[in-house]
């Protein structure tokens, strides 16, 4: 009985274990231990165009005009500006497909424990740039949004 029940454990758990690695490792860093805004400038060696491009665009319209929500107003990677670190930890899943130098990496996870509202599914394409896993997108399955097709003025006024 308990060779069946260890059995069953076991794969349950070790499927799990064999689609996570260095891909998957490049998006757990944004989440735990704790959440990290992806446009934060210190973060950039860790991504690529086309997102480079918007998070440059970011940081232009925030030197334009301080006072003012630039071009990214929420964080990219939990498609929301609230959450409970506690929850997004515990809850966090993920999973990668690989393609050659390309990588597709879903995160999965709650912002709150409760509330279907809160769910998340986040798609991260990566590609593997001098041996390095690097962000090229971000999308988010839950609102249909990715991350390279937002508009950014630059801190432009509209005519």
């Amino acid at each position: 009985m308990r060779l069946t029940v260890l059995a069953a454990a076991l794969s349950i758990v070790l499927p799990a274990a064999a689609v996570a690695g260095p891909a998957s490792n490049a998006v757990k860093f944004f989440y735990v231990p704790a959440v990290k805004f992806e446009a934060d400038e210190q973060y950039r060696d860790r991504f690529t165009e086309p997102v480079t491009k918007l998070f440059d665009l970011n940081d232009q319209a925030t030197k334009k005009n301080p006072d003012q929500v630039a071009c990214i107003d929420f964080d990219p990677g939990l498609d929301a500006q609230d959450f409970d670190q506690k929850t997004v930890s515990k809850t966090l899943k993920l999973s990668e497909k690989l393609d050659g130098d390309n990588a597709e990496v879903t995160a999965s996870f709650s912002l709150f424990s409760e509330g279907d509202d809160s769910k998340r599914e986040m798609v991260w394409s990566l590609r593997k740039i001098d041996g390095k896993w690097k962000i090229s997108d971000i999308a988010s399955k839950t609102s249909d949004w990715k991350l390279s097709a937002l508009e950014c003025m630059a801190g432009q006024t509209p005519e």
